[in-house]
């Protein structure tokens, strides 16, 4: 069973949780890419995540999504939208029922997305959506991961120039521990009981 609700102070006391498998930058096609798609169309069960360039004041423009993070077990795979923009083989992958896309606030995601080019979405699961069935209140990536893993996710580099010429180690990892997170809190509440919150714990 799980907690309904966590304070910062208590995630603050957590170990860290980091994707440690093999992270890939994807900016252009060939085998780097077709291998991706190889390895995600195999996949039951997949992380979601996109990041974008974030803005600071009115005046700026809006930049859009700048990344695609979609993540295994082992492999996380960060295709750099800009650049490589909504491939039809990427398109497949987001609408095939059969792969589920595990994300947080997946509607914004992809909206995002869809602003390059238009799919059909389907097989996605949004944590947001569902976690009230194990009893927790929290909606935040931050403080699902600490109830649900017990484990706290670093958001050091969530504003960082997601449109930078190259991405650094440490908005790699931030990248793909984010999507790769979403997974393994899927998984774990599969292996739960559920718990669901009456209605008074909603208010």
């Amino acid at each position: 069973m799980f907690v309904k609700s966590i304070e910062n102070e208590e995630i603050a006391l957590l170990p860290m949780a980091t994707f440690e498998g093999t992270i890939e930058v994807i900016d252009k096609k060939g085998k780097a890419l077709d291998n991706a798609i190889r390895y995600l169309k195999n996949k039951k069960i997949i992380g979601f995540d996109t990041e974008s360039r974030p803005c600071f004041s009115a005046s700026q423009p809006h930049y859009g999504v700048s990344l695609l993070q979609l993540s295994g077990a082992e492999k996380a795979f960060l295709f750099r939208i800009k650049s490589l923009g909504m491939l039809r083989s990427l398109c497949r992958i987001l609408s095939d029922r059969n792969i589920i896309k595990v994300g947080a606030a997946v509607a914004d995601d992809i909206r995002g997305l869809q602003h390059y080019k238009h799919f059909e979405p389907g097989g996605f699961v949004d944590l947001q959506k569902i976690v009230w069935e194990w009893g927790i209140k929290d909606k935040s990536v931050k403080k699902m991961s600490a109830i649900i893993l017990g484990k706290r996710i670093s958001k050091s580099q969530q504003l960082s120039n997601w449109e930078a010429e190259e991405l650094s180690e440490a908005q790699k990892k931030y990248a793909a521990t984010d999507a790769w997170v979403c997974r393994q809190m899927y998984k774990s509440l599969l292996s739960a009981h559920k718990n669901p919150l009456i209605e008074e714990d909603n208010v």
